[in-house]
């Protein structure tokens, strides 16, 4: 039987993955599920304050491409009551066949969370994308 630290940390790996796929196939309504209303996201030189910035950003990023592929692993997650945190590698391929110099760009690095229990569900409050690595023509996703 599963215990309640155990139920919260699949809770929140669900949720970075639930992420992903909101990311992907473009499912914004989803995407507001991920986040507390006030979030706050860090995005390289970029930073969003509520959910509606953070909406626009991946908006205005994604909606340009032919397809995006967003995944997450290596979660390590602490649990403190209603609060926690979660640090997990990201890897995302973006795909835009119109972009001249390639139509490929992938971007490696980490998300660090804060997240709060908020009615029962985990949301994040806080996200920090780290880059670490990239490949391919960064206009794919900067025209």
């Amino acid at each position: 039987m599963e215990n309640l630290y155990e139920k919260d940390v699949k809770e929140i790996i669900d949720l970075t993955i639930k992420y992903c796929w909101a990311l992907d196939e473009n499912d914004w309504e989803s995407l507001s599920e991920v986040f507390s209303p006030e979030a706050y996201a860090k995005y390289g030189q970029t930073e969003h304050r509520g959910i509606e910035s953070i909406i626009e950003k991946c908006k205005k990023s994604l909606t340009p491409l032919d397809a995006s592929h967003h995944m997450v692993s290596n979660h390590v997650v602490q649990v403190d009551g209603n609060k926690a945190t979660c640090k997990c590698y990201f890897q995302a391929q973006h795909v835009r066949r119109s972009a001249s110099e390639g139509s490929n760009f992938i971007i490696a690095g980490t998300y660090e969370d804060i997240l709060l229990r908020i009615n029962e569900a985990w949301k994040i409050s806080s996200r920090v994308l780290t880059k670490i690595w990239t490949e391919g023509n960064e206009q794919v996703v900067n025209p």
